[in-house]
């Protein structure tokens, strides 16, 4: 069978070999990577897009619930305005056209769940799924920042979740990006942590964090997804905004290669052999089983499902997958 060389990161026991330089790239982040995101953030947004067919000029249906729109005024109605806009009851009141006017909310935090536990330390091709989590979070802090929204994160490894709630300024969502590199630095292959507990735990902090009007971005491979993950979401989603950020590779997303593997994370490799029958079949039933829990959990709650791989620059699939959010309706 042929033999493919990857470099990967896992639990799994290690050969040791001949010490080898670790090259860090894809592996590890760092703030100056994470910074240097803000240029490929520019022209990406998460503010709702009007979509076609619109009841008002301004106050149009939401690929998100965004921020809202208040009602600001009562005015006379001037030969050229929406006829759309017209309020009738008042119009027939006071016997003169009247238009309603709206304004819309300017505070809409963003709450970003970051997921830097020991199951996202994977990766076969750019990045792994640690570093990928990083990049997307920057991203969209990046990009909160540019629409003027206060930005926080919960940022969670195997034992220690990380609160820094939503705060305006650039100088903020540095710190904030120095503690995500914290704790992507120091996951290690060496490490026997599996914590699947702590997605449900994060889910809890941020019920408490946010209990109305944020957008909240969950990035995740969503390792421990269970029920009570369903009805957390449900609840945090209720009087807010949540979106999903599947972080996979696609070693895992897809079919398993029918070869053996080379696995290293730079001091010593393993070779695992994929072409079993059984083994394999297991692997890609464990795959297929926690992939439809997902799809299921979050088209029943409604909740966009952004698949993201380690594979390619976030960057362009954001900007892709912004793009193709389904249209939602707002809610109060």
């Amino acid at each position: 069978m042929g033999r493919r060389r990857l470099k990967l990161m896992s639990t799994l026991p290690w050969q040791r070999t001949a010490p080898t330089a670790v090259n860090e790239e894809g592996i590890y982040v760092d703030l100056a990577h994470l910074v240097a995101l803000r240029t490929a953030s520019r022209g990406l947004s998460l503010l709702p897009q009007p979509l076609p067919g619109s009841l008002l000029a301004g106050a149009h249906d939401s690929r998100l619930r965004g921020r809202g729109l208040n009602f600001e005024e009562l005015r006379a109605y001037w030969p050229g305005d929406d006829a759309r806009l017209i309020d009738w009851q008042v119009t027939a009141r006071l016997r003169k056209p009247f238009i309603r006017q709206f304004a819309e909310e300017r505070d809409r935090p963003l709450l970003l769940l970051v997921d830097q536990r020991m199951n996202q330390f994977f990766g076969s091709q750019r990045a792994m799924k640690s570093v990928l989590a990083a990049e997307l979070a920057a991203l969209a802090g990046w990009i909160g920042l540019a629409q003027q929204d206060r930005v926080g994160a919960l940022i969670f490894g195997d034992t220690l979740i990380d609160e820094l709630r939503p705060n305006r300024g650039s100088a903020y969502l540095l710190q904030t990006l120095k503690v995500l590199v914290r704790h992507n630095r120091a996951l290690s292959a060496d490490l026997q942590h599996d914590a699947p507990e702590q997605l449900n735990q994060v889910l809890r902090r941020a019920i408490r964090l946010a209990r109305h009007g944020h957008l909240i971005l969950l990035i995740s491979d969503f390792h421990g997804l269970d029920e009570q993950t369903h009805r957390l979401l449900a609840e945090l989603d209720r009087h807010n905004d949540v979106i999903a950020c599947w972080t996979h590779d696609p070693l895992l997303a897809g079919p398993l290669p029918s070869s053996r593997l080379v696995v290293s994370q730079g001091e010593r490799q393993m070779t695992v052999d994929l072409g079993h029958g059984t083994q394999r079949r297991g692997l890609e039933q464990l795959q297929a089983t926690r992939l439809e829990a997902l799809h299921r959990s979050t088209r029943q709650l409604g909740i966009p499902l952004l698949p993201i791989s380690s594979a390619a620059p976030c960057a362009e699939q954001l900007h892709r997958l912004l793009g193709q959010l389904t249209a939602r309706q707002t809610r109060p």
